[in-house]
């Protein structure tokens, strides 16, 4: 891991010192939907303004966003995903040859502060009052989430529930919050979920707690037993669930939970591959990642994949 970060720094480097950058070049990153406002109002304006370039983000969810780039009806110079999954679609065909972690965090229920429930969600954390699940499980409450089969937050909450099951001792809890994996009344594309949660459309939602602290939304942070954020409950907590899911070429794919880390890779055919280096490295440099804390982003965990 080091070795290839301390690559992408030192062409960096090089290519700045000899101010190889001009106002007409251009980067392009994809990335995962929820990294929308730490793309777009972070990373990207401030390595446009260091570097002399144009920055141009698209975001969608991680695996849709992956085959895309795959099948070449899309093509970038940086891909951000959030856990190994996307990442293995690029590598098997033939676009990576690795990816570092760049950041991670965990899962988190958010809510509008406006809602009807917003008090009891609020609360649920105190001793005494009406736990997060129950207030959820309650009739007239909207709960909002992602897609299962292009994104991984809409597995992650999958997941979660399903722990949440083992952990508060409830059986049926995920069918009883969540009903069919593909609900229609619940799933929302990745990039517009918490848009439609702070509109007041659904009074609560799946989030990562990256993503609704950059969003600025009250939420409710969840054990480590059931939040996926804890690499040392994955062997005796988090690989106990799974789910099936039909892929799109029409499969049925047992599921099962990956760490909740952002990783970063250079795509091969990136038409502007001396900026993807650069800005790849400066989302791993230190000024990067204050940019990652700052919006709510814990730390990378984990290995370089390959």
């Amino acid at each position: 891991m080091k070795s290839s970060i301390a690559a992408w720094m030192s062409t960096a480097v090089v290519a700045l010192s000899f101010g190889t950058a001009h106002a007409e070049d251009t980067v392009r990153v994809t990335y995962a939907g929820s990294m929308g406002v730490v793309m777009n109002q972070g990373l990207g304006p401030a390595f446009a303004k260091a570097n002399n370039v144009q920055y141009q983000g698209q975001g969608e969810g991680a695996y849709g966003m992956a085959r895309l780039l795959a099948s070449k009806k899309m093509v970038a110079d940086v891909f951000f995903s959030i856990t190994p999954g996307p990442m293995a679609i690029l590598k098997r065909a033939g676009l990576i040859d690795e990816a570092i972690p760049v950041a991670s965090t965990s899962m988190v229920i958010a809510y509008n502060p406006r809602s009807a429930y917003a008090q009891q969600l609020a609360s649920s954390q105190s001793s005494g009052a009406k736990p997060w699940w129950q207030v959820l499980a309650q009739p007239g409450l909207r709960f909002g989430r992602t897609d299962a089969k292009i994104d991984p937050q809409g597995q992650n909450i999958i997941f979660t529930m399903k722990l949440a099951e083992r952990y508060y001792g409830q059986p049926g809890l995920e069918k009883k919050l969540l009903g069919d994996v593909e609900n229609p009344q619940e799933v929302f594309a990745e990039g517009g979920l918490l848009t439609r949660l702070e509109a007041g459309q659904v009074d609560a939602s799946s989030g990562y707690e990256s993503a609704v602290k950059s969003a600025g939304l009250p939420y409710i942070p969840l054990p480590d037993q059931i939040n996926l954020s804890n690499p040392a409950y994955a062997k005796d907590w988090y690989n106990t669930v799974s789910f099936d899911i039909r892929n799109p070429q029409g499969d049925i794919k047992t599921l099962t939970p990956q760490p909740l880390v952002f990783y970063v890779a250079i795509l091969k055919n990136a038409p502007h591959p001396e900026e993807a280096q650069k800005f790849a490295a400066f989302a791993l440099s230190p000024s990067g990642q204050a940019i990652f804390r700052e919006k709510g982003y814990g730390q990378p965990k984990g290995d370089t994949l390959h």
